[in-house]
């Protein structure tokens, strides 16, 4: 895998977070301690995105 195929990928995995939280935050049912869980994932997520973008 190249690095700009994994970045690639990582951002899809960003992106599809961001709209699982989305939707969960419309939803009165959702769970806000996962709500909370998917966003530290997407911070992490962002933050590998940018450290490998600059290395890269």
């Amino acid at each position: 895998m190249t690095m700009a195929s994994h970045i690639a990928e990582l951002r899809k995995k960003h992106e599809n977070l961001s709209d699982k939280v989305e939707r969960a935050q419309r939803s009165p049912a959702t769970d806000a301690i996962q709500i909370a869980e998917w966003k530290k994932q997407k911070l992490k997520l962002k933050e590998e995105i940018t450290r490998l973008s600059q290395a890269h």
